[in-house]
């Protein structure tokens, strides 16, 4: 595979960035993690478009199963992290702490933030081990209306 950044045996997966040629597979796992909140097909286009956006994916047996986008601003001296899923029956394997360890690596700003569903336990451990701590929290964020917690970390 081309431009590996990140490779785990432990986990089995090779972390790769993302492109156009992902939007299929790409929407799939949208679907599949975010069965509420799935971004319309537009905003997955813009995901794997713009510039300023790291966008990577994780695959095994040639298939993405997880993603993460950091969406770069640097004239505020912050990135954002967009989206990180990892598909359901790869879960718990230290995928999504692979692409979000890679997705940092990347990012030329000190300041990441992230909003995450309060509810989302699993998530929020995770950000709270790379050092995101919480610095707000924006009310009737999601379509459900529940609101979004957001962290911040400083690298």
């Amino acid at each position: 595979m081309n431009n590996i950044l990140h490779a785990q045996s432990d986990i089995g997966v090779a972390i790769v960035p993302a492109s156009l040629r992902d939007l299929g597979a790409l929407r799939r796992v949208e679907k599949i993690c975010f069965s509420k909140d799935a971004w319309p097909l537009l905003d997955l286009i813009g995901v794997l478009t713009y510039n300023g956006v790291v966008r990577l994916k994780a695959v095994r047996d040639q298939q993405m199963v997880g993603f993460i986008a950091g969406d770069v601003r640097r004239m505020e001296g912050v990135a954002w992290i967009a989206t990180v899923a990892v598909s359901p029956e790869y879960r718990g394997r230290g995928i999504g702490a692979a692409l979000l360890q890679a997705c940092e690596a990347q990012i030329p700003v000190s300041r990441i933030r992230l909003c995450v569903r309060p509810s989302n336990d699993v998530a929020i451990r995770l950000y709270e081990k790379f050092g995101y701590v919480k610095v707000g929290e924006w009310t009737r964020y999601y379509q459900d209306g529940e609101s979004a917690l957001v962290m911040e970390k400083t690298k």
